[in-house]
C-alpha cells in the first residue's frame, strides 16, 4: 500500500534541472544574480546563498500543465505559477549495457574516461561533434581510431575547406604551448561522494561546459604524444566482447602505420572489445567512447528541440528568468542582444574557433558567396556574403577579426564595392571598418 501523499507544495516560480540553465535561471529569478562563475556545487550552496530557493532532489514523474502542478518521485506535489524545464539531456550510447563502450556527458562521466585511459593502449571514438573533436586531439599516449559517418571531420560546425585544414594539425605532433583562456575558468567543486544507491545509480550530472577537459590528465600507456585514424562515411555494425569474437573466428586490422596508409594487416594483439565498421572493417580496442550526440529528457514534459551548445542554455536560462519574473509582475520584456546574432567561441585542435551567424550558410540556398582566407597552420576564414551583405564567418586562428564581423553583420553593410580584397592580409580591415 503506498504512503498517502504530501500536501501540495506551493511556489511563484518551479525550476527544473540543475545544469547550467536551471541555475541561471534560478539565480535570476531570485534577483540576486551578479557574476558569472560557474562551479559544480552541493545544492545546498543555493539554498544558503538564496533564502528564497528551496531545493528538491528528486526526478519529476508527471506534469499536469492544466493544473500548474508537477509530481515528484518522492511522491510529492508542487504547485506552481511559472514553470521553466532546464531537464537536460543524457548521451546517446551505441550500445546500452555495453562495460566498454562509454558516454561522456558530465564530470563524473568524464573523470571515469581519465581513468580507464591511464590502462589503455586504444580506443576508438564514435562521434564527429564537439566532444568527440575534443578528445582526438587532446588525449596523448594511446593510439585513436575516429569513426565518423560524414566524408569530413566537424561536419556539424565546418565546411570540408576548414575540416581539411584541421586535419593536418592531427597528423603532426603538438610542440606548441596551449593558447590562453580568455574566459572564466570552470571547476568542479570538490565534495563527498554519496553511495548510489538504486534510486540514483543512474541519475546523469550536468552538462559539461567549456575548457571540461582542462585539468584532465588524458594520457595513455604510450609514450608518443598521438596517433590518430579516422574513418570516414561509415558507422559501427557490431560490437564483439573478447570471447564473442575470438568464436566468429573473424580477423581484425591492426592500427594503420601513416594517415595514407591503405594496406591491410592482420593485428595479432588480443583486446577486450572489437568493432566491426559498415565498411567491412574491424578494430580492436580497449574500450570505445560514444560521442554521437545526446537525448533530451523531454519524456515528463514534451517533444521540442534540445540545445547543443553550453553558451545557450546559459542564455536561454537568463532570458526565461527574465520573462518569468516580467509576466509575474505584469511587464512586457524586449528580446534580448543575446538572440540577434549567434555567436560561439570555443577551441578545437589548439586553434581558436569562432562561429558567427549563418557561418555554414543556413537557410541562404544557393543565393550567396564564400570569401576564403587560409594560412596553412595559422588560420582559416571564411566569410558568407548574400547580396553584398555578410551572413555569417568562420574564424579558426587567432584572426582578431571576431568583433569586426559581429559589427558587419548586425549593420548589414553593403560590402560590394570591397570584393576578395575584404579578406585581404595586407588591409588592416579591423581598423578600417571600426
Amino acid at each position: 500500500m503506498e504512503a498517502p501523499c504530501s500536501p501540495p507544495t506551493a511556489g511563484k516560480f518551479v525550476v527544473v534541472g540543475g545544469g547550467i540553465a536551471g541555475v541561471t535561471c534560478a539565480e535570476q529569478v531570485s534577483k540576486v544574480l551578479e557574476e558569472f562563475d560557474v562551479e559544480e556545487q552541493p545544492s545546498t550552496m543555493l539554498e544558503n546563498r538564496f533564502p528564497n530557493i528551496k531545493v528538491i532532489e528528486s526526478g519529476v514523474k508527471q506534469l499536469k500543465s492544466k493544473e500548474h502542478c508537477i509530481l515528484t518521485e518522492d511522491g510529492n506535489q508542487h504547485i506552481y505559477k511559472k514553470l521553466c524545464l532546464c531537464a537536460g539531456a543524457k548521451p546517446k550510447l551505441i550500445c546500452e549495457g555495453n562495460p566498454y563502450v562509454l558516454g561522456i556527458r558530465d564530470t563524473d562521466s568524464a573523470q571515469e574516461f581519465q581513468k580507464q585511459l591511464t590502462k589503455a593502449k586504444r580506443i576508438m571514438i564514435i562521434g564527429n561533434g564537439g566532444i568527440a573533436l575534443e578528445l582526438v586531439y587532446e588525449i596523448e599516449g594511446c593510439e585513436v581510431i575516429w569513426v565518423i559517418k560524414d566524408k569530413a571531420i566537424g561536419n556539424t560546425f565546418f565546411d570540408a575547406g576548414a575540416a581539411e585544414f584541421l586535419t593536418s594539425k592531427l597528423i603532426d605532433e603538438k610542440p606548441e604551448a596551449k593558447i590562453a583562456r580568455k574566459r572564466t575558468r570552470y571547476t568542479t567543486e570538490g565534495r563527498k561522494k554519496e553511495a548510489q544507491t538504486g534510486a540514483n545509480a543512474g541519475n546523469i550530472g550536468s552538462a559539461l561546459g567549456p575548457d571540461w577537459h582542462e585539468g584532465l590528465d588524458l594520457k595513455g600507456t604510450k609514450e608518443f604524444s598521438h596517433k590518430i585514424h579516422i574513418e570516414t562515411m561509415c558507422e559501427v555494425k557490431k560490437i564483439y566482447l573478447q570471447e564473442e569474437f575470438r568464436i566468429s573466428e573473424k580477423k581484425s586490422l591492426s592500427f594503420p602505420r601513416d594517415h595514407h596508409d591503405q594496406s591491410v594487416t592482420t593485428d595479432k594483439e588480443i583486446w577486450p572489445v572489437y568493432v566491426e565498421l559498415t565498411n567491412e572493417k574491424i578494430f580492436g580496442c580497449d574500450f570505445i567512447v560514444s560521442a554521437t550526440g545526446v537525448t533530451p529528457n523531454t519524456e515528463p514534459f514534451l517533444c521540442g528541440n534540445n540545445m547543443r551548445l553550453w553558451t545557450q542554455a546559459r542564455q536561454m536560462g537568463w532570458y526565461a528568468a527574465k520573462c518569468m519574473a516580467a509576466a509575474s509582475v505584469g511587464e512586457s520584456i524586449d528580446m534580448d542582444f543575446s538572440f540577434e546574432l549567434f555567436a560561439h567561441v570555443t577551441k578545437f585542435f589548439n586553434y581558436k574557433v569562432v562561429l558567427l551567424g549563418k557561418y555554414n550558410a543556413q537557410g541562404l540556398g544557393s543565393n550567396h558567396e564564400l570569401l576564403l582566407r587560409c594560412t596553412k597552420g595559422q588560420e582559416y576564414i571564411k566569410a558568407v556574403l548574400q547580396n553584398g551583405r555578410m551572413m555569417g564567418a568562420v574564424l579558426i586562428g587567432e584572426t582578431d577579426l571576431e568583433e569586426t564581423f559581429e559589427n558587419l553583420i548586425l549593420n548589414q553593410m553593403n560590402l560590394s564595392a570591397y570584393g576578395e580584397d575584404l579578406l585581404d592580409p595586407n588591409i588592416d580591415i579591423e581598423d578600417y571598418f571600426d
